[in-house]
Formats: structure tokens, C-alpha cells, sequence
């Protein structure tokens, strides 16, 4: 009788391949030197041609820029606000706001779910106390610290999209606090995209320091701490139910 093949090995390329994807896509991209061309230069410089392909091919244009958003976010490629800057500028605050949440949203999800294939359940599997400890104490306030780590970039946007994955947040709550709590920041940048084509007749650089302006990250951190209040309320909660479980 013939032994059968091992199929761990196997199991394990079809558990890598999509991660392995995403990294040989960010070598290929510093490899070509596509990092040169996603700069506010490539902007200017190409700005007449863009907007006119646009105006003749708007759906056809939108499809391919959330492709290339998703891309973007997927291979973890820098210049993400560039890109939210071009679609401000060729689609209007509106269009060009929505068009990006999509992208980026699908193209988080894409690489979280890569990081929790290949790595997530088994870093889980073999975590000690301590990982396990911010497991539980992320996974019981999910969508609240998700909201918050989506409005307020206190961390790199990859790092935000690869932690989950490895602290047992479900999809759906990924989904739904990336898609709701990267709407604040977009928005503000296609709205400066949205103006650069005055910025560049006049031969200025955009002010992307906007965002810190009080009237802008005043609401954003005000729902930020909006997000964390289940949070808050389930500490006093828990405190106060305790002497009523001990009696």
C-alpha cells in the first residue's frame, strides 16, 4: 500500500499564497520605480490629459481609480494621500470621497484577511496570556477601538489593517468601523484635492497640514471620543456590578 502525500505543506502554500502575493506585489513596486511616478508632480504634470480622459470615460475612470486604490492598500503601498488627493481633484469632494472609502475599504479587507489566513489563527493558537489578555480586551470593545483607530491616525494606516487580524476582530466589524471611520479624514482631503487645480495655477504646494486645523480635527476627535463611550460605560459598569455579585 502506497503512503499518501503529506498535505500540511500543501495547506500551508494555499494559507501563504495571498500574503505572499501582497509582499512580492510592494517588492515589484519599488523594484519598477513606480514609487517616482505617485507624487503631486505626476499630478500637475499630467493634469490636463487626466481631466480630459475623465470627462470622456467618468465610470470607466472611476472603476480604474478604485482599482488602483485597492491596490494600493492591499500591497500596503505608500502614497495613499496622493491618491486621495487625484480623486478629490477628478471627481469632485463627493465622487472623488466615496470612490476612495470603497477603495480603501475593499482594499484593507483584502489584506486583512491575507494577514489572518496566513498568520492570524495560528499567532492565536500559540499565543501566551498575555496576547490573549489584549484579545479579549480589544475583542469586547471591537468596534469602538476599530472607529477610533480609523478616525484618529495615531498608527500608520497598514499596521491599523494588519493588528486586527491578529486579535480576533471579526470581518463584519472590520469592515464596517474601516468603511465609517475613514469617512471624516477622506472627505477632508478631496475636499483639498478638489482645490488643487487652483493651487497649481498659482504655483503653490497644498496645505496638507489642514487637517490639524482646530475646526476640522476638533469634530473628528470629538467622535472619536463619541466611539469610545460603550467603551467607558462597560468599565463603570463592570466596577459598579461588582460589589452586587459578591453580596
Amino acid at each position: 500500500m502506497t503512503e499518501s502525500a503529506p498535505k500540511a505543506p500543501a495547506g500551508a502554500f494555499r494559507r501563504f499564497l495571498p500574503l505572499a502575493i501582497l509582499l512580492a506585489g510592494l517588492g515589484a513596486f519599488f523594484a519598477l520605480g513606480l514609487d517616482r511616478y505617485v507624487t503631486l508632480d505626476t499630478l500637475r504634470d499630467n493634469r490636463q490629459a487626466l481631466t480630459g480622459w475623465v470627462a470622456e470615460n467618468w465610470f470607466l475612470a472611476a472603476f480604474v481609480y478604485v482599482v488602483a486604490y485597492i491596490a494600493m492598500v492591499a500591497f500596503s503601498l505608500p502614497g495613499g494621500l496622493v491618491a486621495t488627493l487625484t480623486g478629490g481633484f477628478l471627481f469632485g469632494t463627493l465622487f472623488g470621497g466615496l470612490l476612495t472609502i470603497a477603495g480603501a475599504t475593499i482594499g484593507a479587507t483584502a489584506i486583512f484577511l491575507a494577514a489572518k489566513t496566513a498568520l492570524g489563527d495560528a499567532l492565536r493558537a500559540k499565543a501566551g496570556p498575555g496576547l490573549r489578555r489584549i484579545e479579549q480586551g480589544f475583542g469586547e470593545n471591537a468596534f469602538s477601538y476599530m472607529l477610533v483607530l480609523r478616525l484618529v491616525p495615531l498608527f500608520p494606516f497598514f499596521l491599523v489593517n494588519l493588528a486586527p487580524a491578529f486579535l480576533g476582530v471579526p470581518l463584519r466589524t472590520y469592515v464596517l468601523a474601516t468603511f465609517f471611520g475613514i469617512m471624516p479624514a477622506t472627505f477632508v482631503f478631496a475636499s483639498l484635492g478638489n482645490g488643487l487645480g487652483a493651487v497649481f495655477d498659482a504655483g503653490r504646494e497644498p496645505d496638507l497640514g489642514l487637517i490639524m486645523e482646530p475646526q476640522i480635527i476638533g469634530p473628528i476627535l470629538a467622535l472619536a471620543l463619541l466611539a469610545l463611550v460603550p467603551v467607558i460605560y462597560r468599565r463603570f459598569a463592570g466596577k459598579n456590578s461588582l460589589p452586587d455579585e459578591a453580596a
